[in-house]
């Protein structure tokens, strides 16, 4: 396992239009650790993300991903090491299945004219859709495939280049109770086949929290609330803060569920 941090943001700035965006915010992630990154709407978890992928350059301070300092290195050459899930995948060809896992070796929506996996690629593409538990939809095409089969897809899509890190920007958006539970049960499986793999998840819903997740940084207001392993993090007290919300917290077998918490003496009715 190396020892430089897969990421490593020291003391970050992002200005928009003169409007503070993120402030101050440090943030090391190593190898085999899954982050959640919390807040609610606007807190600035996809900013954030968006510098982790190399998506995006800080107005100030240091960004490394798998141990390459933005500024210094040719940003598009370093995503295709990195796997990126957005829900808002922008396909609008009718790809089946396995075609879509397949443009993850070009790091494009849509498939490259004339190229054509080896046979060792199409029997990773092969496994990986198994894996992601979509073995009876790889011939489906994509605008036939539910929110979650689509999710489960983009998540084979991402690892097909073997990255070091896999980024989840809120990837249970839009889907029913039984596709979110199937799509977070597979992303735990990730960690038992790829126990050296570090991954980032946004979300501002604690239930899609998987339950294997390590650390948790909380952001309110572009500003870092509380980071750390997830047990001395999410705490009803900090969530409470994070989210400007009296939040009581219970975890089931690993898994987390939130109520609002009645302030003492309230009546209801």
């Amino acid at each position: 396992m190396s020892a430089t941090p897969v990421l490593r943001v020291k003391d970050v700035d992002v200005v928009r239009d003169g409007n503070p965006i993120l402030s101050e915010v440090s943030l090391t992630v190593r190898a085999g650790e899954h982050w959640a990154l919390l807040g609610a709407n606007g807190a600035g978890k996809s900013t954030l993300l968006s510098l982790l992928g190399a998506l995006a350059h800080p107005t100030h301070g240091i960004v490394e991903v798998l141990g390459h300092r933005l500024g210094r290195v040719d940003m598009r050459q370093l995503r295709s090491y990195v796997g990126h899930v957005n829900p808002r995948h922008d396909l609008r060809s009718p790809l089946k299945v396995e075609d879509v896992v397949l443009t993850g070796l070009t790091n494009t929506v849509e498939r490259v004219p004339r190229r054509h996996p080896t046979p060792e690629q199409a029997a990773d593409a092969d496994r990986l859709i198994g894996l992601l538990g979509l073995d009876d939809r790889r011939s489906a095409r994509w605008p036939t495939l539910s929110q979650g089969e689509r999710g489960r897809a983009l998540i084979a899509r991402a690892l097909m280049p073997s990255p070091r890190l896999l980024l989840l920007d809120e990837p249970a958006t839009g889907l029913d109770v039984a596709g979110r539970e199937q799509l977070i049960e597979r992303i735990d499986m990730l960690q038992h086949t790829y126990p050296d793999l570090a991954s980032v998840l946004v979300t501002h819903h604690l239930e899609e929290l998987p339950s294997g997740t390590t650390h948790v940084m909380l952001l309110r207001d572009g500003r870092c609330l509380a980071s750390g392993p997830v047990d001395e993090v999410l705490t009803g007290d900090q969530v409470s803060t994070c989210f400007a919300h009296p939040i009581r917290l219970t975890r089931t077998e690993g898994r987390w569920s939130v109520r609002a918490s009645r302030p003492v003496g309230r009546r209801v009715g």
